[in-house]
């Protein structure tokens, strides 16, 4: 049946189609999706791991017990995972396993532009790159395949566009193999270095038939043009964009193996056309190959190293016609990102801000505490960096800032990567401060489950962590919740645990106010009588409040009645 299908629903579809039967991930943008797709198929066990390492530790014990397997990550989550994908290249794989990691080019919801590719060949395991849903789904079924035959993890690249993106796509039904058996084998699954040793020749030797096997797959093909003065090689979304402002002009060699390339194809293709161009976003690594069998393109001294293209990019680099569309009479005004209304972490960060500390922040919708008005934010890492951070910065500066400096981390970071820098702080006594943002939900990526709220990926009752316990486990004395909400007393517990002498934890608890099961006050409003026009209530960047005709105004659409702007108020105006 053939049917429109997001890209990220569409790889769900083809490990459904595939016969997949474990899935571990970790949500991350722009990957979501194909886990919350999946776990749509009743014959695929899904789960949210705490973190991308474990997810695909996992899914690679289900491989090893001989069912097919999948894990997904963003592409900064590839790099928690490394280290079992590194190794596992040396393993190889039971039955089948896949790992769908998404890139973000234009960085829409991520700290880089990091390119996956790079993974592939340093870990030496085949990648595949579709280019719309329809390959989406049919790639994620060859992985299989080629896992299975070559006897390795292989690796499925998404990026944005493509995961995010819909197009037509045809669906089959579900092909479950037998599970495997699983035979005990020391030489192969267990590596110290007398056996790795012996498996690094293989694993070049994986490469090489890999490389014969790129050579003549459907997934590297060339599409005929009229005009040889320009050849173009391409791949992914850039494929989409060239055949956009192109159509069939000029012949192009698209790959959908990222790694390893088909030399021979490459050469042939070179000898065909006038001009080589490679169109890629980001690193040149399609370039960098063909540069080093020798041929002459060109390629990123052309085409940027940064962002993601577009149609009228790939026009203008070609010397194509730019299509500039219909300009806007009047400009639309910039709408940066906030805290929503309600947001718990609002009133937190106002007194953070307040105390004028310096605040080591974390990965989530809480690194929103940096922006105008609130400011509030010093530093943005990677997930699980503020705590360790905080220790090295106070250990470093000692009590010159042990008494204004915090780490902020979220919930759901905390379970990723907060626990062993805690375990640091407690271990290596840094008089430090960090505070757990716990809002009961993983906010980011839209609402998933994880450890603390006591919810599986399905909604279902599952194991609950309670964090107060955790934290006290770990060797802290002083662990303190407060309600965000609460401004009188956040600022007083802040202080507090800043003036102790020894490491201590705040836990700033309240629900996501976008959580369908909170029940929200009634709207606040104004008194127009009352209001000075003194805007200090527009000094939390609440996006309810607004200023019209010298008066604070209260947006009831969005007011939550969270009542933390009344607490500003030195006129008592709100009400």
């Amino acid at each position: 049946m053939k049917q429109l299908m997001l890209g990220n629903a569409a790889v769900a579809r083809g490990l459904y189609e595939a016969g997949c039967c474990v899935i571990s991930s970790y949500p991350g943008t722009p990957s979501t999706e194909i886990t919350e797709e999946a776990v749509k198929y009743s014959e695929i066990y899904c789960e949210w791991a705490p973190n991308e390492k474990v997810a695909m530790e996992s899914a690679f014990g289900a491989c090893l017990a001989g069912k097919r397997s999948f894990c997904a990550m963003k592409h900064v989550g590839l790099n928690v995972a490394a280290d079992p994908l590194y190794t596992m290249a040396y393993t190889g794989v039971n039955a089948g396993l896949v790992i769908g990691v998404a890139d973000d080019p234009g960085m829409h919801s991520s700290q880089n532009e990091q390119d996956s590719r790079h993974h592939a060949i340093a870990a030496k395991v085949p990648m595949l790159e579709p280019s719309d849903s329809a390959e989406a789904l049919a790639f994620a079924k060859l992985a299989y395949e080629l896992s299975e035959e070559f006897d390795t993890p292989v690796l499925l690249k998404m990026c944005t566009r493509v995961a995010h993106s819909q197009s037509i796509v045809e669906t089959s039904p579900r092909v479950e193999p037998e599970m495997k058996p699983y035979e005990k084998n020391i030489a192969k699954y267990v590596m110290m270095p007398a056996n790795a040793i012996r498996r690094h020749p293989f694993v070049e030797e994986r490469t090489r038939k890999l490389q014969e096997w790129a050579e003549a797959a459907p997934v590297n093909r060339v599409e005929p043009g009229r005009d040889h003065k320009i050849g173009i090689i391409t791949s992914s979304t850039s494929y989409q964009y060239v055949k956009e402002v192109c159509g069939e002009r000029f012949p192009v060699l698209k790959l959908g193996m990222a790694w390893p390339m088909p030399e021979k194809l490459i050469r042939d293709f070179a000898a065909s056309v006038s001009v080589l161009t490679v169109v890629e976003e980001l690193d040149p690594i399609i370039e960098n190959y063909c540069r080093s069998l020798g041929l002459a393109l060109v390629g990123k001294d052309v085409f940027p190293m940064e962002g993601e293209f577009s149609q009228n990019l790939v026009a203008e680099k070609l010397g194509m016609p730019v299509h500039t569309g219909r300009a806007i009479e009047d400009p639309i005004p910039p709408r940066p990102p906030v805290m929503c209304a309600g947001c718990p972490h609002r009133g937190l960060f106002y007194t953070l801000s307040k105390n004028k500390c310096t605040v080591l922040g974390d990965i989530g919708c809480y690194t929103l505490g940096a922006v105008a008005p609130l400011s509030a934010m010093d530093m943005t890492l990677c997930m699980g960096g503020s705590i360790s951070a905080v220790h090295g910065f106070n250990k470093a500066r000692g009590a010159e800032s042990e008494g204004k400096t915090v780490a902020v981390i979220g919930d759901s970071t905390f379970m990723h990567s907060g626990m062993t820098g805690l375990a640091n702080i407690a271990y290596n006594q840094s008089n430090s401060t960090v505070i757990i943002l716990d809002n009961s939900i993983t906010g980011m990526t839209g609402h998933q489950q994880n450890p603390t709220t006591g919810r599986n990926i399905k909604g279902d009752p599952a194991g609950k962590i309670d964090l107060e316990s955790l934290c006290k486990a770990m060797g802290f004395n002083r662990v303190r919740v407060v309600d965000p909400y609460d401004l009188k007393a956040c600022d007083a517990v802040l202080k507090e645990e800043l003036a102790a002498a020894e490491p201590s934890v705040i836990i700033s608890r309240r629900p996501c106010a976008l959580l369908k099961y909170v029940k929200h006050k009634a709207p606040l409003r104004v008194d127009p009588g009352k209001c000075v026009g003194c805007k200090n209530c527009m000094k939390i960047g609440c996006p309810a409040i607004s200023i019209k005709e010298g008066k604070a105004h209260v947006d009831a659409t969005l007011c939550v009645g969270c009542g933390v702007c009344e607490q500003l108020c030195g006129v008592k105006a709100f009400g």
